[in-house]
């Protein structure tokens, strides 16, 4: 066989793998959304809708029982196949099998992205009821994954207005943004101090208090699972552009996409 032949043979083989090669699989996002004040049960779907199935993302949505708002039915099979959870819930206490499955996918190094009253996800106030014994309680998940130190928030009124943070400016969350544009609309969360390994992305501050971080990256366990938290998240945050995109960012930051 000829030289010019094999080379020929060669090229419609490569060609043949190529058309025959299936296309790599759509990353899965599984959202798990149980909370009473910032309606993201419809903000989130929605977002999923106009930013992310577009950019090739497979959605899974995990809304709170409408008859028991501690259970998210679904939500340990979605889990087994999700390559990132992204939470938005406030003082929950699933079952006990649900948290674990949450416990099991950051424990294999999966990132998880959390939203405004992520930071008091699963943990009880002093003066809630207790806990039943099929129920879980992660009173640390602030600290412990998210890296934060949530205490209350500012009241309601002034317009929170953002910054980058001191050596952020180049982080990849923050690519194609123009943070000038960015605020928020609702309460600034008291959250500080982070936790010493966490990388503060961007801060607000509204009129005569000191300023929090308002956005931040940190690294979870023994596989350095990749978090990405921003306590921004109020329903009129979504109308804004740099908003989205700083979520979008943050989705693929912590897929390391």
């Amino acid at each position: 066989m000829s030289k010019r032949l094999l080379a020929l043979v060669a090229i419609v083989a490569s060609l043949s793998l190529s058309m025959t090669a299936k296309a790599p699989p759509r990353p899965h996002v599984v959202f798990m959304i149980g909370e009473d004040e910032y309606h993201t049960w419809d903000t989130l779907p929605d977002f999923a809708r106009r930013e992310l199935e577009p950019r090739g993302y497979r959605v899974t949505t995990i809304q709170q029982d409408s008859g028991d708002k501690n259970n998210f039915p679904g939500l340990v099979e979605a889990l087994r196949s999700a390559d990132l959870l992204f939470v938005s819930v406030r003082r929950r206490t699933p079952p006990v099998d649900q948290l674990n499955a949450i416990r099991a996918h950051l424990d294999l190094g999966k990132p998880l992205v959390g939203i405004r009253t992520a930071c008091h996800a699963f943990a009880l106030r002093p003066t809630d009821p207790p806990a039943g014994p099929a129920q879980g309680v992660w009173q640390a998940f602030d600290p412990q994954v998210l890296g934060g130190h949530y205490t209350n928030h500012h009241p309601d009124g002034p317009r929170t207005t953002v910054t980058i943070a001191a050596g952020a400016r180049t982080h990849q969350i923050l690519n194609g943004m123009t943070v000038s544009a960015l605020f928020g609309a609702g309460s600034l969360y008291k959250v500080s101090p982070l936790e010493p390994d966490t990388t503060p992305l961007l801060i607000g501050a509204i009129p005569d208090q000191p300023a929090e971080p308002v956005a931040w990256t940190h690294r979870y366990g023994s596989k350095k699972a990749r978090v990405f938290f921003t306590s921004l998240g109020h329903p009129d945050d979504f109308t804004n552009p740099e908003f989205r995109r700083l979520l979008v960012n943050g989705i693929a930051w912590a897929l390391g996409r």
